[in-house]
């Protein structure tokens, strides 16, 4: 009986919490004073099609570089509690794959990598970029594991891609600062003509560096657990 009352409580508070919620929600008619800035000022000064890619990768890059890091810290820690202890460890048996799997594997996984490619390499066009892109090819290596339980990609690779992917991303955010207004200011190329692949300055640069580390990083988890099922 005490255990129901306290339900319908908690219940009864949540929902009146929604209920003020909503009830106090204003639609907004127009856009913000920094949302308007963006909106006017995007185009002519970042150069990019998308403008959320412009705000993400160049007027609040030092967000995106936490993201990142914070992405980088998970990937360490499951590796970290996933580590596979030594001359202890059995293989364990699976069922091979189905045919159907393994087949289509073969198509998919390449496709799978190029469109993950294409995502981030035209993000300052198109909606996607760095995260959507990576997250595609991280996708990929699920799939990988899924065809072949004992195949696991080489740590080495992985690790290389992340590192140097996430160092040159730094570097360039550097060089924002020293060449242009700002960290990661993509103005330190020229921005080219709105619309063409070959604009918006560095940031197609930068969003292909998300997208490599990224990815490089959901695989570094995705192979972590798969050895971790593989061996234990």
């Amino acid at each position: 009986m005490l255990r129901n009352s306290f339900i319908i409580i908690a219940v009864a508070v949540f929902g009146w919490f929604l209920y003020s919620t909503f009830a106090d929600y204003q639609t907004q008619t127009e856009l913000n004073k920094t949302a308007s800035y963006y909106n006017t000022n995007e185009a002519a000064e970042v150069g990019a099609a998308n403008v959320v890619t412009a705000i993400v990768v160049t007027y609040r890059g030092l967000d995106t570089l936490g993201e990142v890091t914070v992405l980088f810290l998970t990937t360490l820690i499951i590796g970290f509690i996933l580590k596979k202890v030594p001359n202890n460890s059995v293989k364990n048996q699976y069922n091979p794959s189905s045919e159907i799997l393994v087949t289509a594997s073969k198509i998919l996984i390449p496709g799978s990598i190029i469109l993950g490619v294409y995502i981030f390499i035209n993000g300052h066009l198109t909606p996607g970029g760095g995260f959507q892109g990576g997250a595609v090819i991280g996708s990929a290596i699920v799939l990988m594991a899924l065809a072949d339980p004992y195949k696991i990609m080489s740590k080495k690779v992985m690790h290389f891609v992340e590192g140097i992917s996430g160092f040159t991303y730094v570097i360039i955010g550097l060089l924002g600062l020293i060449l242009a207004a700002g960290f990661l200011d993509n103005r330190i190329l020229p921005l080219g003509t709105l619309g063409n692949i070959l604009s918006a300055g560095v940031i197609p640069i930068i969003y292909s560096l998300i997208g490599l580390k990224v990815g490089a990083e959901i695989s570094g988890i995705v192979n972590n657990i798969h050895e971790t099922e593989t061996t234990l």
